[in-house]
């Protein structure tokens, strides 16, 4: 798959998970976009990669990483603002978001690749540089970490 393709299918799903992953909706593009720049400038390597989505994932993380561990002061103040774009929930809802921001780090990695991303336990451990024992592992305890913070439907 040609890279403009693979951006083409997948960055709203990108996007989407660096949301999840606790990146500010207003930052998750840029994020994205420097996580794909990245691979952009090894594509061929990524392309060959056995797991892609993976690769691609892990430098995703990375990136959200290295964003979260320095500070950006590279933004330029403007008197014309750019036209009103729409507003839209990324996450889909905002109990996701707060039961997600709750959950520690590695704890909202490991559901985000895993159930959001769709990634196998294989990929995820590519992805954030672990061992497939440790996805296992901190799913579980994930998945204990988020039961309390999700209200059951019936208990309405």
């Amino acid at each position: 798959m040609d890279f403009t393709t693979y951006v083409a299918d997948r960055r709203a799903r990108l996007v989407r998970t660096a949301v999840l992953l606790g990146c500010p909706a207003v930052d998750a593009e840029d994020v994205v976009q420097a996580a794909l720049l990245k691979c952009y400038r090894s594509w061929r390597r990524v392309a060959r990669a056995d797991r892609p989505d993976a690769y691609v994932h892990r430098v995703l993380v990375t990136t959200l990483s290295d964003v979260r561990a320095r500070r950006w002061h590279g933004e330029i103040p403007t008197e014309v603002l750019p036209e009103d774009v729409e507003d839209h929930d990324p996450t889909g809802g905002i109990a996701v978001r707060r039961a997600l921001a709750a959950l520690s780090p590695e704890h909202r990695e490991v559901l985000v690749l895993r159930y959001y991303a769709d990634l196998s336990e294989r990929d995820t451990a590519v992805a954030l540089g672990v061992a497939a024992g440790t996805v296992k592992s901190r799913t579980a305890r994930a998945l204990a970490a988020l039961a309390p913070l999700v209200e059951a439907p019936d208990a309405r």
